[in-house]
């Protein structure tokens, strides 16, 4: 069975979309520059956005390797393989 959320308890980290922990991540670096909260709040706020960063960062990395596979794969079946091959260098002579 899933554990109830409490309403101040943030979202697992792992549970949101890429979209919504870059949001949250916004609003924290965001409330941070403002500079109007309690020192307990500032630290309670930036470790929850190195958290969201460092999913964020995995993430992107993930989706960058994987886009480095496709790119590997239509390059691959762009470009015949021509090894095997017979040379055409003396067909005019």
């Amino acid at each position: 069975m899933e554990e109830q959320q409490t309403k101040d308890e943030p979202r697992r980290v792992e549970d949101m979309t890429f979209k919504e922990a870059s949001t949250e991540l916004e609003h924290i670096v965001r409330s941070l520059e403002a500079g109007d909260l309690e020192l307990e709040e500032s630290l309670e706020r930036y470790s929850r956005g190195v958290e969201l960063l460092k999913s964020l960062r995995a993430r992107l990395a993930d989706a960058e390797q994987k886009v480095r596979v496709l790119l590997d794969a239509s390059n691959d079946e762009a470009l015949p393989d021509t090894t095997d091959a017979p040379s055409t260098a003396f067909l005019g002579e």
